[in-house]
């Protein structure tokens, strides 16, 4: 707002510090959403690392259960065995609510339910490889989606900081200006009033005093 379009009322100033206070709660909310979100970023990023980690260890046990059934079957064999392996299920993502950030969460089975006959009949090399990737897949989920949490957040966190740079560094020092220069005009009409006053009433008291006897008794 420009200044020469300000009006320098009481009204106005009023409304100019009501809107300071409530660009100050406003800022302070906004610092407060930042800080909680960047605690809860950190805490994301811990499990991440961690399950990073247990990743890792998974996938080398993965390896492992593998070469073993290879060994222990026949890489023709563990083809064959494969080919009747069920498929993994779909997912479903539903979305949870992160300190006003909704976050996407996976929903589904590992893998589709075995037949009881398949599950008799697979080596127990085969099963113990099974048994160690479906638990890899889930692992892999977890990742995905504390990961994607950690890509929001962050980018609420910046968004945040943002808008409470502009209102702390643009906003308020200009509200706090244009009080400042309303109430400076205000003070200056109040001088001016003040002057114009005391000047009419100075001329009145010479008109008065310059007055003939019977007219300053006519107005007494």
């Amino acid at each position: 707002m420009a200044q020469e379009t300000i009006r320098p009322t009481r009204l106005e100033l009023l409304r100019t510090k009501r809107r300071i206070n409530l660009a100050r709660r406003g800022l302070k909310l906004l610092k407060l959403k930042r800080s909680a979100l960047i605690v809860e970023f950190f805490k994301i990023a811990r499990q991440a690392a961690q399950l990073r980690g247990d990743l890792a260890q998974r996938i080398a046990q993965g390896y492992r259960a593998i070469r073993q059934a290879e060994m222990m079957e026949g890489p023709v064999r563990l083809e064959n065995i494969s080919l009747m392996l069920p498929q993994v299920s779909e997912l479903q993502v539903k979305s949870r609510n992160v300190m006003g950030v909704r976050t996407p969460t996976l929903v589904g089975e590992e893998y589709r339910p075995y037949d009881p006959k398949t599950l008799a009949s697979l080596p127990p090399s085969v099963a113990e490889a099974l048994r160690t990737y479906q638990g890899i897949y889930r692992v892999v989920l977890d990742v995905a989606e504390k990961e994607n949490a950690m890509r929001r957040l962050l980018k609420e966190i910046e968004k945040t900081k943002r808008r409470a740079n502009s209102i702390e560094n643009v906003l308020i020092p200009r509200l706090e200006a244009t009080a400042r220069y309303i109430k400076f005009r205000f003070d200056e009409l109040e001088r001016d009033s003040f002057a114009m006053l005391k000047t009419v009433k100075r001329k009145m008291e010479r008109e008065a005093a310059a007055a003939p006897p019977e007219v300053a008794h006519a107005s007494a």
